[in-house]
This record gives C-alpha cells, sequence and structure tokens, in this order.
C-alpha cells in the first residue's frame, strides 16, 4: 500500500471546526432493537434481554450524526402519516435536524426496522418499507447553498434529484451504497453521479458480483464511475480506497464492540461533514472510521452517535493508527 498523500490530521481537529452544512436524502425508520446473547440460526424462538425504540435510518442517522458534532443537517424523506411518523420527524428536531423536506403522506405506513444485537455487537435486521409509499420526488425542491450532499440508494429518486440540485450548486455528492433493492443499473446511474462513493462491503459484492475489495472497486472503475474517491468499508478491517491508482487502508482502533448498529451511517455523516469543514480525503477518512468506531462501543444505534467531547475522550483512550 501506498504511504500518506497528505499528513493526517488528528480527528478530534476536524471535530474542533466550526461550520459544515450537509444536505441528507433518504431513509427515515423506527428501529425496534432486541439486545439477545446469539443471533438466531434458524427457525424457532429466541429470547431477548434488552428492548429499545430508535429512529433509524442511513440518510436521517447521519444527519444526527452531523448535528451532533456540530455540524448543521438537513434530511428529505418519506413518512407515512401516522403516529410512527409523528415520533420520527419529532425525534429529529429534537436533534436538531433541519426537517423541511420531510414528508408525512396520507394512507401508508412508515419504516420500520427490527434488529437483534448479539453479546458481540453484531447485529442482523429486518426491514419494512410500505410498497405503497409513492417513489416520485418532484416536490423535492432545497435550494442548496453551500456544503454536501449526502444519499443513500433507498430511495433513488430522492437521491437522483438531490444530487442533480447539487451538481448544479457544484456540491460534492457523497453516496452511501450499502445494498440495495432496486435494480442493478439504478444504482450504477447513481454511482456514476456521486463525486463520492462509499461501499459497505456487502453492498460493493452485490453490485459487481466481485467478493474481494480491490477487485470490486475496480469493478466500479469499469461501470464508468468518476467519482474523485470511491471506497468501501469493511467493519472491524477498517476503510479502503484508491489513491493514485494504490489501495490505501485506515484501520480503527481496537475496541470491544457494543452494538455496530448506525456505524455505517455515522461514518458516512461523519465523511460528509468533513468534506464540508474542507477535510481532504485522508482526513475524511480518518475523521469518519474515528466516529464510527466511536458509536460501535455505545448501545442503542442512533442512541449511541458521539458528539464533539464523546469523540474526543475515546480517542484519547483509543487513538487511530496511521494509513497504510
Amino acid at each position: 500500500m501506498a504511504p500518506p498523500s497528505e499528513p493526517a490530521a488528528p480527528a478530534p481537529a476536524i471535530a474542533g471546526r466550526p461550520g459544515g452544512l450537509v444536505h441528507c436524502v433518504g431513509l427515515v425508520t423506527m428501529d425496534v432493537i432486541f439486545s439477545t446473547a446469539a443471533l438466531p440460526q434458524g427457525p424457532g424462538k429466541c429470547f431477548a434481554n434488552g428492548l429499545a425504540e430508535v429512529g433509524g435510518g442511513p440518510a436521517s442517522s447521519a444527519a444526527v450524526c452531523v448535528a451532533r458534532l456540530g455540524g448543521v443537517a438537513s434530511i428529505a424523506g418519506r413518512l407515512g402519516d401516522d403516529d410512527t411518523g409523528r415520533r420520527l420527524a419529532e425525534e429529529l428536531q429534537r436533534e436538531g435536524v433541519d426537517t423541511a423536506w420531510l414528508r408525512r403522506l396520507p394512507g401508508v405506513r412508515s419504516p420500520l426496522s427490527a434488529v437483534m444485537v448479539d453479546a458481540q455487537g453484531e447485529r442482523s435486521v429486518m426491514a419494512f418499507s410500505d410498497p405503497l409509499m409513492p417513489p416520485d420526488a418532484d416536490w423535492l425542491r432545497p435550494v442548496l447553498q453551500g456544503g454536501t450532499a449526502l444519499a443513500d440508494l433507498t430511495w433513488p429518486q430522492g437521491t437522483r434529484r438531490l444530487f442533480d440540485l447539487a451538481r448544479e450548486a457544484g456540491l460534492p455528492r457523497v453516496l452511501d451504497a450499502d445494498r440495495f433493492r432496486h435494480p442493478a443499473s439504478v444504482v450504477e446511474d447513481l454511482v456514476r453521479s456521486a463525486t463520492h462513493v462509499i461501499f459497505s462491503r456487502p453492498g460493493l459484492e452485490q453490485l459487481t458480483g466481485q467478493p474481494d475489495i480491490a477487485g470490486g472497486l475496480r469493478a466500479v472503475g469499469r461501470l464508468g464511475a468518476a467519482a474523485t474517491v470511491t471506497a468501501v468499508t469493511d467493519g472491524e478491517h477498517g476503510a479502503y480506497w484508491w489513491d493514485d491508482g494504490a489501495l490505501r487502508r485506515q484501520r480503527p482502533p481496537t475496541v470491544t464492540a457494543v452494538d455496530t448498529t448506525g456505524a455505517g451511517d455515522a461514518f458516512h455523516g461523519a465523511y460528509a461533514l468533513a468534506l464540508a469543514r474542507g477535510a481532504g480525503p485522508d482526513e475524511c477518512m480518518r475523521f469518519a472510521t474515528a466516529v464510527a468506531a466511536a458509536k460501535c462501543v455505545q448501545p442503542g444505534g442512533r442512541a449511541g452517535l458521539p458528539d464533539a467531547a464523546a469523540l474526543a475522550a475515546f480517542l484519547h483512550r483509543h487513538p487511530l493508527p496511521d494509513i497504510e
């Protein structure tokens, strides 16, 4: 692997920078989180020793992450006009996220996920999105003045709309490319429209059919993607990205995970915030890795996202390794 192309700034330095505007679009869901000794291996009954309900969803949790770290975040998405939707909107507002473009639609149910978390912090998710939820995004007309656009793959029409507006405004566009339920051609189009594409390892393999990281990232390049950064996160093994033809890696600190729910969302939110604060690729990767790792030592999905003080305390105990 190549040596770092720039000095790696301490992650808390980015946390302490002022400002940082991130426009998010995508999934807003209620996570019902069951804590259990072990994940089920097949049919049968298992027992939970803990239960929590907290808002989730890649884009909306990323927005909360941005707000907790002192940035300015907005979320655009779709909810049902039900009690779950009301609670989700109110939670985001309490977190300081702008919900002006969060639409509650009549006649549909708000998204819901059942999340099981085992004693090692690993998780299994069963997600529900109402098939009657209207996909149209023509109503989404935010005025983008500075910052970064961040979107997930759950609502392709909304992602395309936000990215088109961001491109017109000359803003960077970060795509959270996790596993998807849409045709691959739709996802490929969104990958080509982003300036920064960050896959989960399962998402990368699903799109490219390549089980190894280097092969998958090369395959993305053959799709015609012209992103400034193409990367993939691989849990405790860290984040990988191309830099001048070489594969780089940022490992996380060694920690005992309590709950990995929301770690990927934290990574994407922190990356977009660092980008909005003027950080380069190495800084963005270091900051995002630190925030995701800090989330993993706290329970409760989104509830465990760190603020700047918690992040600094975490890194004092668990310094980041150097970039490889």
